[in-house]
């Protein structure tokens, strides 16, 4: 035994770009993805990636170099997936939601080589990079247009258009494997902060795990029709993007949506699994018409607690809803309510109150636990006790780019410390109870108070300020500012003033909804303040009923 060792046969890199060619072959001619009056086959999407993969290495990319996107769910976000790493280099999805001067702090700290930007994004683009300092290298930049025509900027400003690349681009391309399945695939920013940025880096092995784990858990078929409603830039799918290739699936993508589209969308293709965060199961839920599906759509849900009460309406439509939990460290979800057939029998209400607990580890993860902060040991499976949730699994991070001090806080005692506090139900169901601190989640965004409350700060009347979440009938949370104001303020701000001073320093779904202003915050003896006081104040409030926009 000891003589049999790994060889070359036995032992090549695991990669999700390898689900790409076996679809090529075993779906050829099936649909892969579908927008607006485009449609490309399998083959033709193979083909697509190997042209632009060649491309890109011929603009000088090299293996191990960052190549950035800022796009939506169009045709070309979905092929860079692939393209990128058949290039040998580490694909860079940046949030669109992000202000320019965000991008700019992401786009200096990734240090991508070249840029893909969607036409509707060229102005954010423009004004990232014209934060840079001088003595900074600008990236090269590649223009993704729409309908045949180029967009009306001066050309010494891009390479190219993608579809000239396209062009130039070789099919016959041999494309890059890894040399080690640890090598980096993805370079994923978790929440865009401008103070401390964490890239989260993954790897081939990880991504593949965790693509075909996904698959896996959420019991996806062959050839499914998924709609893409969840954000690609969003730990890249889910790692979707690539699962769906590994099934052959219909990808069906849309620049934009809200329900009407979703629902004329998903009868027009027969659409049968889509994702998305709690609020589009609330944008799902408050139709007016509020017609059942005509067969039923599966839909993955994650990125906070869903509402029993929302659960029960988006099933009583006809969805089919599955609840997980995942971090942009774990590459997707790691945690799934995996139902249990014996709880069907249960009354409605006691079947959404299960299902909005967040589960039990996927088959891919090694192990999930809650300990306690103390002694390091898991707390008590009562549903009750208190505790860290940690997790162990082939598909974690490699580890936060350019920030050794951050992964090695993460990455401790041979396990990933998420922040996120929870309890262990009697029956091995895990249940979030609370998050980090500083961490709000607003329509599947994740957000950080100590981010808003740094801006509140400049503002020069403002003596104290402190977010938490208040409950929000849409968005799920949204951002609550408690305020106070230094002595002697003569022309006191109002709550839109200071709304509108964040605006205009803030990427929109950061900006506190409301503010409350208070004589003096409350404090513990140490002087430090008490935000369970002002969270337990938020919720007392109720869910705020604010526009949508």
């Amino acid at each position: 035994m000891d003589q049999l060792k790994p060889s070359p046969a036995n032992s090549s890199p695991l990669t999700p770009i390898s689900f790409l060619e076996r679809a090529a072959t075993v779906y050829a001619d099936c649909p892969a993805i579908v927008y607006d009056s485009i449609s490309y086959t399998w083959s033709q999407t193979y083909r697509r990636c190997l042209k632009m993969a060649s491309a890109i290495c011929s603009l000088g990319i090299v293996q191990g170099d960052i190549v950035s996107v800022l796009a939506p769910n169009i045709p070309a976000m979905y092929e860079l997936h692939f393209a990128v790493p058949m290039a040998g280099a580490v694909l860079n999805t940046i949030n669109l939601r992000l202000d320019s001067r965000t991008v700019s702090v992401l786009l200096r700290h990734a240090q991508p080589k070249l840029v893909f930007v969607d036409h509707q994004s060229v102005s954010l683009v423009f004004e990232a990079l014209s934060l840079f300092p001088r003595e900074i290298r600008r990236p090269s930049l590649v223009i993704i247009t729409e309908g045949g025509s180029e967009y009306s900027v001066a050309k010494g400003d891009f390479q190219g258009s993608y579809e000239q690349m396209m062009s130039i681009g070789r099919s016959d391309f041999d494309w890059i494997i890894p040399k080690s399945e640890f090598d980096p695939l993805t370079l994923n920013y978790t929440s865009g902060t401008t103070s401390s940025p964490k890239g989260v880096v993954h790897s081939h092995r990880g991504a593949f795990i965790v693509a075909l784990d996904s698959l896996l858990e959420w019991s996806v078929p062959k050839e499914p029709v998924y709609l893409w409603t969840l954000p690609m830039f969003h730990a890249n799918g889910w790692s979707y993007t690539w699962g769906m290739a590994a099934v052959g699936a219909t990808n069906i993508c849309l620049r934009k949506f809200d329900a009407s589209v979703i629902y004329a969308t998903i009868r027009q293709h027969n659409v049968t699994h889509m994702c998305g965060a709690p609020v589009v199961l609330n944008m799902l839920s408050n139709v007016p018409d509020g017609r059942p599906l005509e067969r039923p759509v599966h839909i993955l849900t994650a990125g906070a607690p869903p509402p029993a009460a929302v659960l029960l309406k988006t099933e009583s439509l006809g969805f089919v809803v599955c609840h997980g939990y995942g971090l942009t460290e774990t590459g997707g979800l790691v945690v799934c309510c995996s139902w249990k057939q014996s709880w069907n029998k249960f009354p409605a209400a006691e079947r959404a109150r299960l299902k909005a607990r967040q589960g039990v580890r996927t088959v891919g993860m090694t192990a999930v636990d809650v300990i306690d902060p103390e002694s390091g040991k898991g707390v008590a499976r009562d549903g009750k006790t208190l505790g860290e949730i940690v997790l162990r699994g082939g598909c974690i991070m490699l580890g936060y780019l350019k920030d050794p001090e951050s992964t090695s806080k993460s990455l401790k005692n041979g396990w990933f410390f998420t922040g996120d506090v929870g309890v262990m139900h009697p029956d091995g169901y895990l249940e979030i109870k609370d998050r980090s601190k500083d961490v709000i989640i607003s329509g599947g965004e994740n957000l950080s108070s100590v981010e808003v409350e740094s801006v509140l700060y400049t503002h020069p009347s403002v003596n104290e300020a402190a977010v938490v979440a208040r409950p929000d009938e849409f968005w799920g949370e949204t951002p609550c500012a408690f305020v106070s104001l230094k002595e002697g303020v003569k022309q006191k701000p109002t709550e839109s003033d200071l709304i509108a001073f964040c605006r205009e320093k803030l990427p929109r779904y950061m900006v506190p909804k409301t503010v409350v202003f208070r004589e003096e915050l409350p404090k513990t003896s140490t002087g430090k303040i008490q935000k369970f006081v002002l969270r337990r104040m938020a919720t007392e409030m109720g869910a705020s009923k604010i526009s949508r926009l």
